[in-house]
């Protein structure tokens, strides 16, 4: 932190790649009703922040504005009207924006106590992960025991914890990964059997392990090219979930494709889940948490970036070279 009332805060001042970015001192801000003033222990690196600097995200804020959207971090002064959170406490949040800071201001209402075990790395990169996957595979995909789950980008941020969770669920997980190394990483958070997307044909891949059978439900954060064989490739009733499009390309459908496998082709945005379902959101962070406590999630921080090297960690995550998950540290 700067002296005095300033902090230091990576800005988009422009929209464009994360090499635009910079770092300034700015005022900390104070909490208005029903906020809290969060000091940032660190701040989860994820895909939307490298489409929110460019200006292709759902979410537009007006520029200037810090990226960044999960944080961990103690609460350092509350709000008028916030009588349900302490200063001191230890905390987590989805923020949509303004998390490469050394300060952020929050509806106290997005905030989940962690747990104490759980440092302030471990939780940054936890939120919105562990989120996304507890909802897409529960109240999207309602995976069920002994079904056959086929996971692409398994060994990325969300990936990995689709596996953890999945095989949590009872389900037959399939990771597939576009290398040996993410594949490693997703055999050892508990997946039954690998795919390398990239050097291997991956519908081919999918039909010699489950037959003519199919898949039950497909987890795809990727997109592109790979959405199509993986849907030819389902089971009949089978549930299709759209997580995110992390190859850069929306893929187009033949929608003739889901009448003749009887299958569902299913939206999943977490955010948005969070906002208009926070309780039954919370209902999902008290299993998630329960599972780490009971240490059967395991949650993995590949690399740790200091804010002057937002850019960077930006650039690592689009480039799809990241496994597990990458965080800031103010």
């Amino acid at each position: 932190m700067r002296k005095g009332s300033k902090m230091r805060a990576v800005l988009c001042t422009e929209f464009g790649p994360p090499e635009k970015l910079v770092i300034k001192d700015i005022p900390i801000p104070r909490p208005s009703r029903g906020q809290v003033r969060i000091k940032v222990e660190a701040c989860g690196v994820n895909f939307p922040d490298t489409l929110i600097i460019e200006n292709k995200y759902q979410y537009k804020p007006n520029l200037p504005f810090s990226p960044g959207g999960e944080v961990a971090g103690i609460i350092d002064a509350l709000g008028d009207g916030v009588d349900d959170f302490s200063v001191g406490e230890s905390v987590m949040a989805m923020t949509l924006f303004g998390g490469f800071s050394e300060y952020i201001v929050i509806d106290s209402k997005a905030l989940l106590r962690r747990p104490s075990e759980m440092d302030g790395a471990t939780a940054a990169g936890f939120t919105m992960t562990y989120g996304t996957s507890m909802y897409a595979l529960k109240q999207r995909g309602q995976v069920k025991e002994g079904e056959k789950l086929l996971v692409l980008g398994a060994g990325g941020g969300v990936g990995i914890t689709a596996v953890e969770i999945g095989k949590l669920m009872g389900a037959e997980v399939i990771a597939a990964a576009s290398n040996e190394k993410k594949l490693e990483a997703a055999k050892k958070a508990g997946a039954h059997h690998l795919i390398n997307y990239g050097k291997n044909d991956l519908r081919d891949e999918i039909k010699s392990l489950v037959g003519t059978n199919g898949i039950d439900v497909l987890y795809d954060p990727v997109g592109g090219d790979l959405f199509e064989p993986c849907v030819r490739s389902m089971s009949w009733g089978g549930r299709a979930l759209v997580i995110g499009f992390a190859s850069g390309n929306i893929p187009k459908l033949p929608t003739n494709l889901t009448l003749l496998k009887g299958c569902s082709v299913v939206g999943v945005f977490w955010g948005n889940f969070r906002l208009k379902e926070t309780a039954t959101d919370n209902e999902n962070f008290k299993t998630l948490f329960r599972w780490y406590q009971e240490k059967k999630l395991s949650p993995l921080v590949s690399q740790q970036f200091p804010l002057e090297n937002a850019a960077e960690a930006l650039l690592t995550l689009a480039n799809r070279k990241a496994i597990g998950k990458i965080i800031l540290k103010p």
